[in-house]
């Protein structure tokens, strides 16, 4: 894993308040982008299909987080999950981690 991947995902996890990782083409990402979108328009989004370093980004995500599949999302440096587990939250509790 190069360190300069390791050090563009931590550093973009730490510098933003909202982190999704995803592929333009994912439905699931999609979902998970309009969600957040309804509470925040500062989202921070790395569309890995679109990178060339993106499968690299995405291993290294996986190394993080046991997680091999995308969307990542990150609500204030904490890893929320995929769609399904940022839809079990309510617009009220990530307005609230975001603010954290």
């Amino acid at each position: 894993m190069s360190s300069q991947v390791k050090q563009l995902v931590d550093k973009t996890i730490a510098e933003n308040k909202v982190v999704v990782f995803s592929k333009s083409y994912c439905p699931y990402c999609k979902k998970a982008k309009n969600y957040l979108a309804e509470d925040t328009d500062d989202i921070k989004i790395l569309e890995l299909d679109e990178r060339d370093d993106g499968s690299a980004i995405q291993a290294y995500l996986k190394e993080l987080n046991g997680q091999g599949t995308v969307p990542h999302v990150y609500l204030n440096q904490e890893f929320i999950g995929g769609s399904s587990d940022l839809l079990k939250l309510s617009h009220q509790q990530v307005k609230q981690k975001i603010s954290a």
